[in-house]
């Protein structure tokens, strides 16, 4: 018709290559020498077996690979006539060894006094042959999982696997004991800023975050004992508040958050690790926890106090209070080292180093005169942004009147006002773990990172329960390994090939 546009019509077809082998013994043998012994076993002459044997069962295997991947250039080169042009073996040449009737590499090498033969003229091998997989599985367990360059070098000696590279590659990626020894975990894209860390215009320390460290050796007398140090750290205000443990025991640490309510005012929320990410005095820590929290839950229910534990092994979990905690360290370290003190000097010492973390400056701080000064957390503690300053005085006359509440007012104000513009933008971009992952799956076999450990002794278990964040994305599980089950991040473990049970 006139109005219509008139187009041809073409056929347009994909073609696939799927490799069908029918070499013996192949589908029951799990490495190439098994597959070897099967294929010697069953052509040999008697029950024991000799070395022309297995070379000739060798060479029987490779005969049947090269059929069922290259039949047409096989084809070619027994009938002496040049390959098609569209051939995936034009660029090596291949030559037929007639003493084997296998095709070898022709190459340019042949004059060179320095190689074997068989590194000359390699045999040609497809890569996605079930034999090739077996032989590059071979070398690789062989050489000890090594990277891929030295076991693609090593098979260079005898065998030429097209697109060889790419081939060693994904063999190590389906390889058990390579995953075990290079894989990193997928962490998942990093979450948003819990509602812990976003309780504005609240009092300090609303949400607080807690944590131990320690310990340190304090002298008493003659002798020395261990006392363990405890920091509070508001999540919004980034304030800290820092206290000494005299023992690790439920009523030490009970009297210790006694006076941190008594001073800073009861908290809504308190969040802790488990005790299991600390490295001096990891053990006597983790057991504590344990015991302490049926009862911390008893205690701060009856005041209305909500209290959860993060994951174990998950410090980034609390990295804001964390991070306070090696500030704090290196503090430690400049002033009295590795030298036993008494209880008074470390008190001081540590609360010295909490007026320092508390005049830190939140976010950037301009070199610009005429830019506000940046806002610290004493600002909203102390109405001003380090002690060291000196306070406001008010006359004798106007200590009654609502002079001063109307300072800490304005103080206080002032504090969110600089907090909202140019802090609390701040936290927007994520700094890493940007890319998002595939969620972890229930029946998953991984390896859980443990750091006290050599990478060769990390357990491996199942995937038995997943756990995921408000976003919807898995970023805890439980790991059955053997009889226990452990609860661990998504960060400390290595998604490995499926190991049938």
């Amino acid at each position: 018709m006139d109005g219509e546009e008139m187009r041809k019509t073409g056929l347009c077809t994909l073609s696939c290559l799927v490799i069908s082998t029918s070499i013996p013994y192949l589908d029951c043998s799990k490495t190439f020498q098994e597959l070897i012994e099967a294929t010697a076993s069953h052509g040999a002459a008697s029950a024991s077996l000799t070395d022309n044997d297995y070379r000739r069962a060798e060479v029987t295997v490779l005969q049947l690979c090269q059929e069922e991947s290259f039949p047409s250039d096989l084809e070619q080169l027994k009938a002496g006539k040049p390959l098609a042009h569209n051939s995936r073996l034009n660029a090596l040449a291949p030559e037929l060894d007639s003493e084997i009737q296998l095709f070898r590499v022709g190459g340019r090498l042949r004059h060179s006094s320095y190689l074997e033969q068989d590194s000359m003229h390699p045999i040609v091998l497809d890569p996605k042959h079930p034999v090739t997989l077996l032989i590059i599985q071979a070398y690789d367990t062989k050489l000890y999982h090594p990277g891929y360059e030295r076991v693609f070098a090593e098979l260079r000696r005898n065998y030429w696997i097209l697109r060889g590279r790419e081939a060693v590659k994904r063999c190590q990626r389906n390889c058990v004991e390579c995953q075990k020894l290079r894989k990193n975990p997928e962490i998942p894209k990093m979450a948003d800023l819990p509602q812990a860390r976003l309780r504005l215009f609240r009092p300090a320390f609303y949400s607080t975050g807690m944590d131990c460290f320690g310990p340190y050796a304090v002298k008493v007398g003659r002798r020395t004992e261990k006392k363990w140090g405890i920091l509070f750290k508001c999540l919004t205000t980034r304030a800290v508040y820092i206290d000494l443990l005299h023992s690790l025991d439920t009523d030490s640490f009970l009297m210790a958050l006694r006076r941190f309510m008594a001073r800073r005012g009861n908290p809504f929320e308190l969040i802790s690790d488990q005790g299991t990410n600390f490295k001096g005095g990891e053990r006597e820590l983790r057991e504590t926890f344990a015991a302490l929290a049926p009862e911390l839950h008893e205690q701060l229910a009856k005041k209305q106090i909500r209290f959860q534990f993060n994951p174990p092994n998950a410090p980034h979990f609390g990295g804001c209070w964390e991070r306070e905690i090696r500030s704090l360290k290196q503090a430690l370290t400049a002033t009295i080292g590795a030298q036993s003190v008494t209880f008074e000097v470390l008190q001081t010492v540590l609360v010295e180093i909490e007026g320092i973390l508390n005049a830190k400056p939140l976010g950037y701080t301009s070199s610009d005169i005429a830019d506000p000064d940046p806002i610290t957390p004493n600002s909203l503690l102390m109405g001003r942004p380090d002690a060291s300053l000196p306070s406001v005085v008010y006359p004798e006359s106007e200590l009654i009147s609502r002079r001063r509440w109307r300072h800490s007012q304005v103080l206080a104000d002032h504090f969110w006002k600089h907090f909202l513009r140019f802090y609390l933008p701040g936290l927007q971009t994520r700094q890493k773990w940007q890319k998002d992952t595939a969620n972890t799956q229930v029946g998953t076999t991984v390896m859980i990172i443990d750091p006290q450990l050599p990478r060769a002794l990390w357990p491996v278990g199942r995937v038995s329960e997943v756990f995921t964040g408000t976003d919807g994305r898995v970023r805890t599980a439980n790991i059955k390994v053997g009889t226990k089950t452990y609860t661990r991040p998504i960060a400390r473990l290595i998604q490995l090939p499926n190991i049938p049970e």
